[in-house]
């Protein structure tokens, strides 16, 4: 006997080739589309954000062509205050957040999966590069499109009531599949950046809403090489938009090193100064295997470089120590660790050094 499954449906071809192979599978399948602001104008159009008002007219024409039941959801107020306003929170206490893995945390896979089950469905199905077997999560087959970094936050219950259809595809063969099934959203373009920026200017975005306060730019030695309008617009390992007034000594780039939003200050150095081996983590989630310490990786950004490492539990967070010295690390980001493909758990980044 079939299931009775969810698909959450964003308008774009790796949700709409989800759903079709869910409801060719034979299960009972109804497709969602989140509505995830109040003011769908606002957000951008084309093929940059994932929640416009043409998202969800796409996400209709593809529940109409694989023949599935099709409503949308409005997630407005949650998607405010869990995406967004923790957006601008984090950037306030000098943290650098990640919306998509937010979205995914507190959202897709709290918000609509709660709200899925207590309406008697079995599970979520999503366009999510990623695999999952007999709830473990493991990265895509493509590893250019693997997006189990932003679902490593997520716990092992709700990881059993959740399906990824596409992780034994690549891209082209879910566009080549799309297209073979009449859906129009094959040649769609990816989304990226983050959908409730419209313009794509995130630091105009966080001026607006936490206001402009003229700080120094200092250097690592303390003395002031520069000023900003708030120490909000920066993140660590940034290098453009820096405007300082003079280069440094030596005419390389300067970098990002530190932001401490208490004094509204800026701190600037060589990449060197960047490279991090010790890792302090808080919010522990454990969704995988254990696995030999010999084989652990680490992955502290999305799409980022994957480090050999150690971890100690500690405190109710967690040391991580990488084998070679990685650089940007910023803190609100998480880290991911992987035993092979396979995810074992992840944890919120709270320093480096």
């Amino acid at each position: 006997m079939g299931l009775r499954v969810l698909a959450a449906m964003s308008g774009g071809v790796d949700s709409a080739v989800a759903a079709a192979r869910i409801a060719e599978a034979g299960h009972d399948v109804t497709g969602v589309h989140l509505a995830l602001s109040a003011n769908p104008q606002s957000h951008r159009t084309g093929a940059r954000g994932c929640c416009t008002v043409e998202d969800s007219r796409d996400a209709r024409r593809a529940a109409d062509v694989i023949g599935i039941p099709f409503y949308i959801w409005d997630m407005a107020e949650r998607f405010q205050r869990d995406v967004v306003e923790d957006f601008v929170a984090e950037y306030a206490a000098g943290r650098t957040p990640n919306p998509c893995l937010r979205c995914n945390e507190k959202i897709k896979f709290a918000a609509v999966l709660d709200r899925a089950l207590a309406l008697g469905f079995d599970a979520v199905a999503t366009g999510h590069h990623a695999r999952l077997a007999d709830g473990v999560l493991s990265r895509s087959v493509d590893q250019g499109k693997d997006q189990s970094y932003v679902l490593g936050v997520l716990t092992r219950e709700q990881l059993g009531h959740a399906i990824f259809p596409l992780g034994d595809s690549t891209k082209a063969e879910v566009r080549e599949e799309a297209a073979r099934r009449g859906l129009t959203v094959a040649d769609k373009p990816d989304s990226h950046d983050i959908c409730f920026i419209a313009d794509g200017d995130t630091r105009g975005f966080l001026a607006e809403r936490l206001g402009s306060a003229q700080g120094p730019i200092l250097d690592q030695s303390g003395e002031v090489v520069g000023s900003h309008q708030g120490a909000h617009g920066f993140t660590v390992g940034q290098r453009k938009g820096l405007r300082i007034d003079r280069p440094a000594a030596d005419g390389r780039p300067r970098y990002v090193l530190s932001i401490e939003p208490v004094s509204n200050t800026v701190t600037v150095g060589p990449r060197s100064a960047l490279e991090v081996t010790s890792i302090t983590c808080g919010r522990p989630v454990w969704n995988g295997p254990k696995a030999p310490a010999d084989e652990l990786t680490v992955q502290l950004r999305a799409h980022g470089e994957v480090y050999g490492c150690r971890f100690e539990e500690s405190g109710g967070g967690l040391r991580v120590e990488l084998d070679r010295p990685a650089t940007g690390v910023a803190a609100g980001q998480a880290a991911v660790l992987y035993s092979g493909s396979t995810v074992i758990g992840s944890a919120t980044i709270v320093s480096a050094a």
